[in-house]
């Protein structure tokens, strides 16, 4: 059969189907939002009762083993605490060793620079003059001898370090008093040197004077 003669037959079966088409544009399409809402209402009750599920403690230990546990964590806490304490205190004793000024170190220090400074001793050592400590077993100097002591109730501190020129050796003896300040000040500071004949050289002394005023007699107030 030619195509000329399929022509009236495809055009009758077009106009035929025309009016199906408009019939089942106009049905309605079902709407999937009531359904969605209602899987997605699902889904949150279902959430829900899984957190209120995680809620539920899982711990079933007996009530011995986790006071024991509680016991062995407050132990580890006590133990941190009191490591931190002593801590704290080793700090504050460095600081307050380094840092005072009423430590034995910055003594040392304050009283070495006056020496160094003085003529007479640059004249008998020759400068430059460095200063040092006790030798010890490893063979460092770092060390400085010193003693503290009450006497009719005030402190005093007492040292000995060794100083060196390019030419000879010295000792240097110091002793310092506590005031009613919470100060040192000094009762002498000499340079003994080492080479004969021994001689001292005397930066100060103010034992004579402070000995005198300690022997005064307390004036009583007029009543």
């Amino acid at each position: 059969m030619s195509l000329l003669a399929l022509r009236p037959l495809l055009a009758r079966n077009r106009f035929s189907t025309l009016p199906l088409l408009r019939i089942a544009a106009t049905i309605p399409v079902p709407k999937q939002s009531r359904c969605y809402a209602t899987a997605q209402k699902r889904s949150e009750t279902s959430l829900s009762a899984a957190s209120d599920r995680t809620d539920v403690s899982t711990d079933v230990r007996p009530l011995g083993e986790r006071v024991k546990e509680n016991t062995k964590t407050a132990s580890y806490m006590g133990v941190i605490l009191l490591g931190v304490g002593v801590t704290s205190v080793l700090f504050y004793a460095i600081f307050k060793e380094l840092f005072s000024s009423n430590s034995p170190n910055n003594i040392y220090t304050e009283a070495l620079e006056r020496v160094k400074d003085e003529p007479k001793v640059k004249d008998a050592l020759g400068a430059p003059i460095k200063g040092f400590g006790e030798e010890s077993r490893r063979g460092r100097r770092n060390h400085v001898a010193h003693t503290t002591y009450v006497r009719d109730g005030v402190q005093y501190i007492r040292m000995q370090f060794y100083v060196q020129g390019i030419r000879n050796k010295a000792t240097v003896h110091l002793e310092k008093r506590l005031n009613e300040s919470g100060d040192y000040e000094y009762r002498y500071l000499f340079v003994q040197l080492d080479y004969y004949p021994h001689s001292t050289i005397i930066l100060e002394d103010n034992r004579l004077q402070q000995d005198a005023l300690k022997s005064l007699p307390s004036l009583q107030p007029i009543v």
